[in-house]
């Protein structure tokens, strides 16, 4: 039985005070409670969360690329077509969010935590993951398209039509997932773990023919 990745989770400190974003005066925010609001049409570059929490809140057509989140939690938040593009973010935790086509292309991620989170046709194009967990999430239609892969866990996810194409699987548990299609390349599942009936659909996705 293969050894439980351990994720670093965010630290953030108790008794945070509420912060109203929407009339904040610069480009990093620290040690703060954002909840209950609505962040509209934002548009802005290399803005710094550090110990925030957010909570309920919904961000609509914003654009934050260059974020940095460090020790950073997402509670029941929809980020849905957000632009984190070049990001970097470090012990983070999004839990019950809605993110629907979130854009993390080019970005760097490290022991980032995702639970019961719909991302579907989510983008992690060239971006560059390590130390993380997918549990309970829909990615369908989402894009890994040559992304580099460093102790990733995917448990009990939707991976319908997922993109790994150009992306390394090695050491990737796949097992315990759902999908009827994925695409990929040949030189993408060396060394990916998979149950039984999965290899048989792997076998196909790569244009095997199986004699019954």
């Amino acid at each position: 039985m293969s050894k439980k990745l351990k994720i670093q989770s965010p630290k953030i400190p108790t008794g945070l005070s509420p912060f109203d974003y929407n009339n904040r005066e610069d480009s990093y925010i620290n040690m703060a409670l954002i909840s209950d609001c609505t962040i509209s049409q934002e548009d802005i570059e290399k803005v710094r969360f550090e110990e925030v929490v957010f909570k309920n809140v919904t961000f609509l057509d914003g654009s934050f690329r260059y974020i940095q989140l460090t020790d950073v939690i997402f509670e029941r938040c929809d980020l849905s077509n957000v632009d984190f593009t070049d990001g970097i973010i470090h012990r983070v935790e999004f839990r019950d969010c809605k993110l629907l086509g979130l854009n993390l292309a080019d970005a760097t991620l490290r022991n980032v935590f995702f639970e019961n989170c719909n991302l579907n046709m989510g983008s992690f194009g060239y971006a560059d993951l390590k130390e993380m967990r997918f549990e309970n999430c829909s990615l369908r239609s989402a894009d890994y398209y040559e992304a580099k892969f460093n102790k990733l866990e995917f448990k009990h996810c939707d991976l319908e039509d997922a993109n790994f194409t150009g992306t390394r699987l090695a050491g990737v548990d796949l097992s315990s997932c759902k999908f009827n299609r994925l695409n990929l390349s040949l030189d993408s599942v060396a060394g990916c773990m998979v149950s039984a009936d999965q290899a048989l659909g792997f076998a196909k996705l790569l244009g095997l023919e199986i004699k019954e």
